[in-house]
This record gives C-alpha cells, sequence and structure tokens, in this order.
C-alpha cells in the first residue's frame, strides 16, 4: 500500500461525531509515525554545548513530530474549534481538551444509547421496503450503540428481522424453521436466505409483467389490422365498383341492397317480383 494512501486525513471534527472521529484519528497519527507525541507528551528539552550528529538530529526529530501532530489536528477541526484549541501549546493537551469538551459524559451517552435503541425497537419492514435496505438500517443504529461504549449484538438483530418481516416472507421463515435452528441462524445466512427469496419473487414479477405487455401489445395489433385495415380494403374495394359477391346474383358490381334479382321483394312502382321501387328501371 501506498504511503499516500495511508495519509488522507479523516473527516473534520464537528462536535458531534468525536466517537468516530477519535478513531480515525488515532490510526491516522500513527500512520504518520507522530502518535508518540500525544501519547507521551515528552518535552524538546535544548541542546547543549557541542551536541553530536545524532543529537542534532533525535532533537529535530522529536520537534517535528510535535510539530506533525499540532498541524494534523488544526486541519481536521471545524472553524468553530479551531479557536478553541489555537492557542494551546501541545498537542497532548489539545487531544485531552477535545477528549473532554466532545466526548461526553457516561450520563449522555447512555440517553443517547437508550434513544438509538427506542429507535431500533420502532423499525418495521413495509412490504415494498428490500431486505437489503431494512438490515441495513438496522445495523446502523446498532453501529451507533456501539461506538458509545455499549453491546449490542448481531443475534438481536437477526431477532428483529424474523419478528418484523411482513406476511409474504411467511413460507420463508417455516422453511428455515424446519431446516434450521433459527436461535443460532447468523445474519449473514438469515439475509442470504431472506434475498434470494426476494430475487425470485422479484424475477417472477417481471416474468408476469412482460407477458402481460406483450399480450396487451399484440391484441392492440391484431385489432388494429383486423379493424381499420378490413375498412380500408373495403372503403377501397366500394370506392372502385368492386362489392362482395351478392348473395342474390353472385355478382360483384353492386350491393345486396341494390340487385334486380331478389325474389323475396315486390316493387310497388311496376308490381313484379325481384326488386324494390328505388331501382325500378320501369318508366310508368
Amino acid at each position: 500500500m501506498e504511503e499516500s494512501s495511508l495519509t488522507v486525513a479523516p473527516s473534520i471534527l464537528d462536535g458531534d461525531n468525536y466517537e468516530t472521529w477519535a478513531v480515525r484519528m488515532t490510526v491516522h497519527l500513527q500512520a504518520l509515525d507522530v502518535w508518540e507525541a500525544v501519547e507521551e507528551n515528552y518535552e524538546v528539552p535544548p541542546l547543549g554545548a557541542n551536541p553530536t550528529m545524532a543529537q542534532m538530529k533525535l532533537h529535530k526529530e522529536r520537534r517535528t513530530r510535535k510539530a506533525k501532530v499540532k498541524a494534523c489536528l488544526f486541519a481536521v477541526v471545524s472553524p468553530s474549534i479551531f479557536i478553541k484549541i489555537m492557542k494551546i501549546d501541545s498537542a497532548a493537551e489539545i487531544w485531552e481538551y477535545l477528549k473532554e469538551e466532545y466526548k461526553g459524559d457516561e450520563r449522555i451517552k447512555n440517553i443517547q444509547v437508550m434513544n438509538l435503541i427506542r429507535e431500533f425497537e420502532m423499525k418495521k419492514m413495509r412490504e415494498s421496503d428490500v431486505i437489503k435496505d431494512y438490515a441495513a438500517q438496522l445495523l446502523s443504529i446498532a453501529d451507533k450503540v456501539r461506538l458509545l461504549g455499549k453491546e449490542f449484538s448481531n443475534e438481536k438483530i437477526v431477532q428483529k428481522i424474523l419478528v418484523t418481516l411482513p406476511e409474504k416472507y411467511e413460507a420463508t421463515i417455516s422453511s428455515l424453521e424446519n431446516s434450521k435452528d433459527l436461535s443460532t441462524i447468523s445474519l449473514t445466512e438469515l439475509l442470504h436466505s431472506l434475498e434470494v427469496v426476494e430475487q425470485r419473487r422479484l424475477m417472477r414479477q417481471g416474468d408476469i409483467a412482460e407477458g402481460a405487455f406483450q399480450a396487451r401489445m399484440q391484441k392492440n395489433a391484431g385489432h388494429k389490422n383486423g379493424k381499420v385495415n378490413n375498412n380500408k380494403s373495403c372503403g377501397n374495394n366500394q370506392k372502385n365498383g368492386v362489392f362482395p359477391p351478392c348473395p342474390h346474383c353472385k355478382k360483384t358490381n353492386h350491393s345486396p341492397q341494390k340487385c334486380w334479382s331478389r325474389p323475396d321483394v315486390k316493387c310497388n312502382k311496376c308490381g313484379k317480383q325481384g326488386h324494390v321501387e328505388r331501382i325500378c328501371k320501369n318508366q310508368q
């Protein structure tokens, strides 16, 4: 791993994130090989007369190490916090000040833990929630509790998921009960089993939706071709003087209503059978 990847400064301390900031900052200073300036809080005495090269080198290294720590701390606090620490002499004193000021006492920690546990208990999984997202919400709360120094086991998260799953997962839970001991199942194993079922359900729903869409498109296309095209063809044929075969004379040059060979009708104009008055050719 390159040195540059080890020396990336952690996030800025804003007063509310001390626990995570302190962990990251400690590792950061250790990676820079300057943590002992905070941990030991040593003083660098002035060089005596006629110092050796080794003494001069060690003197410079210790002074530089203390300056580096102070510069790092100045760079990773918010402007309002910087104003409070800028006149503190040593890096070790700055570290202690930040710890006392922002870590909080035990009473405040307990209140924060209680609020987080209440939030955890009120969480419920909705029908539209994804297993992975719901589990991530529970894990986030658990991690915050752990950062405050309190125990929070994964078994609690497993129990929470099992009792808050929607009804659609009942068959999955029953299957797991028949094949495994749910009191000892790991969080990873439970999430994997639920995600597999979830993915299968989503795939089935996608196939059903796609099939319904294809059927609808085919129905619309058939309806359009059968209705519009037939009408268009019929209209064109009539316009050109071509009709379907007449049921009376089988000819295609007229419509059935204008057929001269209709034995079932009598003309009121000439009195003859086979045609109606409006197409009668008799001049009388």
